[in-house]
C-alpha cells in the first residue's frame, strides 16, 4: 500500500455540511410536516380540502407553507384556467422519498409518546 503524503482528506465545505440545515429549516416551520403528511395520504388535494383537514390554520400560513414546499421542490402546484379558480397540489418524488422517514418519525413518536 502506497501512501501520499501530499494527499489531503477529503474535507467538505460548512455549506455542505450544514445541507441538513436548509431543509430543517423548511421542514421545521409549523404545519409543514402536517402538510406533507396529507398530501401524502392523497394523490392530489385542492386548497380548500387541505385547509379543512387543518385545524385553525389560517389561509395565509396554509398559501406561505405551500409557497415554500414548491419553492424546495416538495410539491407541484396546478393551476386550471377555471372560474372560480381551480388549483390543485401534490407531492414531488422528491418529497415521496421523504415518506419513510416521516412515517419513522412519527413511529418514534408514537412509541415515546411525545406529544405537544
Amino acid at each position: 500500500m502506497i501512501i501520499s503524503l501530499n494527499s489531503k482528506p477529503e474535507t467538505k465545505t460548512l455549506e455542505e455540511k450544514c445541507k441538513i440545515l436548509d431543509i430543517w429549516d423548511v421542514l421545521s416551520r409549523r404545519w409543514s410536516l402536517l402538510i406533507l403528511r396529507n398530501l401524502s395520504s392523497k394523490n392530489v388535494i385542492r386548497f380548500n380540502e387541505l385547509k379543512r383537514s387543518l385545524n385553525n390554520i389560517s389561509n395565509t400560513v396554509l398559501s406561505d407553507r405551500l409557497s415554500e414546499l414548491e419553492q424546495e421542490g416538495l410539491i407541484t402546484k396546478k393551476i386550471y384556467p377555471q372560474i372560480p379558480l381551480k388549483v390543485e397540489y401534490r407531492l414531488t418524488t422528491k418529497a415521496k422519498d421523504l415518506e419513510p422517514i416521516l412515517q419513522s418519525l412519527s413511529k418514534w413518536c408514537e412509541k415515546w409518546e411525545l406529544k405537544k
